[in-house]
Order: C-alpha cells, then sequence, then structure tokens
C-alpha cells in the first residue's frame, strides 16, 4: 500500500465498497494530507485504530493517514475494514468508531467518537 498527497494520481479509489460484492484488496495507494499540511497541527488527537460495528474487527492504520484524520476528520468518506476487507462509509452515519486496541474499556463505541467527525 502506497501513500499520495496528489488528488489527481490515477491509482487512487474513491468512496465505499459495494459489500454485495465481496472482499475487495486494499487500494493501491491512498490520499494523505501533505507533510506540510500535517506540520500545521490537529484538531483532534491522532488516533491510529479504529473498531467495525459490523463485523466487531479492529484495524490499524499507518501513520500518516491517521494524521490526515487528526488534521481534517472530514477528509474522507470511507475507511478499509482488515476484517471484511471492505471500504466502508465513515461520518455520522458511519460504521467505525475510534478504539484503543491497548485498553479494552475504551475500544468500545460508546466509549469513542465514530471515524470521520
Amino acid at each position: 500500500m502506497g501513500l499520495t498527497s496528489d488528488p489527481n494520481d490515477p491509482r487512487l479509489t474513491h468512496g465505499a465498497d459495494d459489500p454485495t460484492a465481496g472482499p475487495q484488496p486494499q487500494a493501491d495507494v491512498y490520499l494523505v494530507l501533505s507533510e506540510e499540511e500535517r506540520a500545521q497541527g490537529f484538531i483532534r488527537p491522532v488516533r491510529a485504530s479504529y473498531w467495525h460495528t459490523v463485523c466487531g474487527g479492529i484495524t490499524t492504520m499507518n501513520r500518516a493517514i491517521a494524521e490526515t484524520y487528526a488534521r481534517d476528520p472530514k477528509y474522507y468518506g470511507a475507511t478499509y475494514c482488515a476484517t471484511c476487507k471492505l471500504h466502508r462509509p465513515v461520518g455520522e452515519d458511519g460504521e467505525f468508531h475510534w478504539c484503543d486496541p491497548d485498553n479494552p474499556e475504551r475500544q468500545w463505541p460508546s466509549a469513542q467518537p465514530k471515524v470521520g467527525t
């Protein structure tokens, strides 16, 4: 999996996967904010793991993607579940909550905000 800060990179995919299509691979490349943009600071904590409410799986993401979420929480419309192997929606109506896999008491949805909010 690669990263790019170029929104015109032809390798980029967009949006959530259709769950009826079955498991899908991760994208070849994911869009992130530039290092310069991320260096300006974050409006949310940098969180690396999220919990999928559909399957219960926890996915941990690349640091640059986590920093992009922290700088601009609404930057992405979907994220990948490593258990379901699908990109699914984030945001108020999304399927993911942040979690702390090292602290089981804080990984449940009621203890963390939704990804993308």
